[in-house]
């Protein structure tokens, strides 16, 4: 017996099935009681989710070690339009004397140059997170609280919005949870149309929710893996998405074996049997191309990458194991008021026959109108911008993003966040000369040495994020690196955010060639030929450049934000191939099925096209509408990253597995099942004068 029917017997046995459900049951109340615990371990500490072995990093853990602990900068803005008086210069030195238990040296506040600004810098222990963010916390109430009328009053800087990004996920969770139930909930009561169909899915997919998030917490604890407020947002949706396409796929299997099995054991067993290749591809595919994140030299893509496919490998063995058993169950009357009967006709949608039977009559002008169509979306790109400044990556303006405004109308650039310049105290003083000397450096600060570490600040003249402050830091670089034996690296603000764009061209460069090649692999794999594969492929990245211009075109003139955040390219690329291959794989192996038996090609990829068409539908609309509630995150990545999934994956089940690819499949003929023997095997039907297929064929009627 081979693994699939080894796997397929499993829940379909009559007694098997409530064993199945019992261990499933206390895997959710044992594991499951671990997911609330997953949001107390989670990072949104910027520091930690930088480039992980950049040069700023570098600095990050020098300075770590020898302060005896992480630090995080404070900064605090004052600012009056028609300048500061003097109880305005009273509350800042107040409020300086009222945190000096967080910061002992924390010098008086530097005003600014036309007198309507103070800037008071403080520096937090940041080695626990939790204490940092409370800090913060604390210091925004108090120089809030009896600040004189028309003062404005900003606390940013890194540690502004560290709690920002942390505020943005804090308390989202449930919200989350409820809007993915909510949303998934309702297109499964109508797409079965069923008041009792939806429940089994539903509550299957929490189970594996619920089961995936305490295994995270497990893993975060005893191996140190770091997940972010996104990573655990990314869980939920994906879950929630993969698990309800794998279940429309069985319950599409599921029904037609039940018209031809009077018992239900019998029917499910053949239906797993059927759908489990095409199901074990799926998650293989998504499996590895989030794996594929554990290259990236981005932490915040690498993070994504285990919790992800940890997720994956949940839901999967939920809906092949759990769902059948719990379907077995409540028996045929889990479909009422469409209850299939043993003996009743087999037959899809006419809405899907006919759009097979128009692709069977025009495979050449629907291939060329979709693929013209994809590449006039991808003309969006000709002027793509990228990367969102650290002040933009909000949708909306808390309290950094308007101190960073204020710090910029009345000091130098980066004054709220200096750059970090370490090396020996012995070299400290030709480091600073070098650095004074850079074009797009304002100021040198004097050198602060703990131990055998010397810490040169320099002030850059341009915003901290900005672009002139990137390539500032790129010259200043190249100056200190020049000083003999002084061994000097630079971070900071400015340096993280340089390195950051280094690292996401990193990402992108490695990351795409790899997870096209890991698709590639899967599909040879499952369809057994070379061509088909090929063809799949050049499609998926044909559609993520559609969907990418299009979402382009929709965030610059509809949306206005402020360009395309990197990691939502990267991201979205590698979620949308490794999910949007999910229905090529569902449609050819059921084409490939169909020819097996059938013997006519043509015949086949209709028939597959007619057969899949609505559950494919079905499926690609959940999933856009899981990841589109990522947008219930206030930040620009979360927003790009949900809308381009979302797009992308409707773009691919309407017109690119509904249209393009059979259209192909239909002009290469068995060419497509090269080099395996369908391409050589003798069609019985298959020539050019047969006749085309009777609608009745293509919806399985006799």
């Amino acid at each position: 017996m081979t693994v699939i029917r080894l796997l397929a017997a499993l829940p379909s046995g009559r007694r098997r099935k409530w064993l199945v459900i019992l261990v499933w049951l206390l895997l959710g109340a044992s594991v499951g009681s671990f997911a609330r615990d997953l949001q107390h371990v989670r990072h949104n500490d910027p520091s930690v989710l930088a480039p992980h072995a950049a040069e700023s990093t570098a600095v990050r853990d020098r300075l770590s070690a020898a302060t005896g602990g992480q630090t995080l900068p404070v900064v605090i803005v004052y600012a009056r339009a028609t300048g500061l008086t003097t109880a305005d210069a009273a509350k800042a030195e107040a409020d300086r004397q009222a945190l000096r238990d967080l910061d002992p040296t924390a010098q008086q506040a530097l005003p600014s140059s036309d007198g309507k600004a103070l800037l008071l810098a403080l520096t937090l222990d940041a080695r626990n997170e939790n204490t940092a963010y409370d800090a913060v916390k604390r210091i925004r109430t108090q120089v809030r609280a009896g600040a004189p009328d028309g003062l404005k009053v900003s606390v940013t800087g890194p540690a502004g919005f560290f709690v920002d990004a942390a505020d943005a996920f804090l308390g989202i969770d449930l919200r989350l949870l409820l809007v993915t139930i909510l949303v998934v909930g309702v297109l499964l009561l109508l797409i079965y149309r069923s008041p009792v169909l939806w429940l089994p899915p539903l509550f299957v997919v929490l189970i594996a929710t619920g089961v995936s998030q305490g295994l995270g917490y497990l893993l975060v604890k005893y191996t140190g893996l770091v997940v972010t407020g996104l990573g655990t947002g990314v869980l939920t949706v994906l879950v929630f998405g993969a698990g309800t396409d794998y279940a429309l796929l069985l319950v599409a299997r599921y029904r037609q074996a039940l018209r031809f099995h009077q018992d239900r054991h019998d029917a499910m067993r053949e239906a797993l049997d059927a759908c489990l290749p095409a199901l074990l591809a799926s998650a293989a595919t998504v499996t590895l191309g989030l794996l594929t994140l554990l290259a990236a030299a981005m932490n915040t893509n690498r993070t994504l990458g285990p919790i992800g496919a940890l997720g994956i490998v949940c839901v999967l063995l939920a809906m092949i194991t759990l769902f059948p058993a719990i379907l077995l169950v409540l028996g045929r009357w889990a479909f009422w008021p469409f209850v299939p009967a043993a003996g009743g006709r087999t037959r899809t949608t006419s809405l899907w026959g006919r759009v097979a039977g128009a692709v069977g009559r025009r495979p050449v002008l629907i291939g060329v109108l979709t693929a013209f169509l994809l590449v006039v979306l991808a003309g969006g790109l000709h002027d793509l911008r990228t990367g969102v400044p650290g002040e933009q990556a909000f949708r909306g303006s808390p309290d950094a993003v308007v101190g960073e405004q204020l710090l910029a109308q009345h000091f130098p650039g980066g004054a709220g966040g200096p750059v970090d310049i370490v090396t020996d105290p012995a070299h400290a003083s030709a480091v600073a000369t070098a650095a004074q000397a850079v074009p797009g450096v304002s100021r040198v600060l004097a050198a602060d040495v703990h131990g055998g570490l010397a810490d040169v600040r320099a002030v850059l003249a341009d915003p901290p994020q900005s672009t002139p402050a990137k390539q500032a830091v790129q010259r200043l670089r190249v100056a200190v690196h020049a000083v003999p034996g002084a061994g000097a690296l630079v971070g900071g603000q400015t340096a993280t955010a340089l390195d950051t764009d280094v690292a996401t061209r990193h990402d992108r460069n490695v990351l795409i060639p790899t997870v096209l090649g890991l698709v590639l692999l899967v599909l040879i794999l499952l369809l057994r030929s070379i061509v088909a594969p090929v063809t799949v492929v050049a499609t998926v990245a044909l559609s993520f450049f559609a969907a990418l211009g299009a979402t382009y075109l929709l965030f610059d003139r509809g949306m206005h934000l402020p360009a395309y955040d990197d990691q939502a390219i990267v991201l979205g690329f590698v979620f949308l191939v490794a999910l949007g291959v999910d229905y090529s794989i569902f449609l050819m192996s059921r084409v490939r099925d169909e020819v097996v038996h059938g013997g006519d090609h043509r015949a086949g990829v209709l028939r597959g096209l007619a057969q899949t068409g609505g559950v494919i539908t079905g499926a690609g609309v959940v999933l856009a509408a899981t990841f589109a509630v990522l947008t219930v995150f206030p930040l620009v990545l979360t927003t790009e990253f949900g809308i381009l999934v979302a797009f992308g994956v409707l773009l691919d089940t309407l017109v690119v597995r509904s249209l393009l690819v059979p259209a192909l499949a239909l002009k290469l003929g068995r060419a497509s099942w090269w080099p395996s023997r369908l391409a050589r095997r003798p069609p019985t039907v298959d020539t050019p004068a047969a006749p085309e297929p009777r609608q009745e064929q293509l919806e399985g009627r006799p």
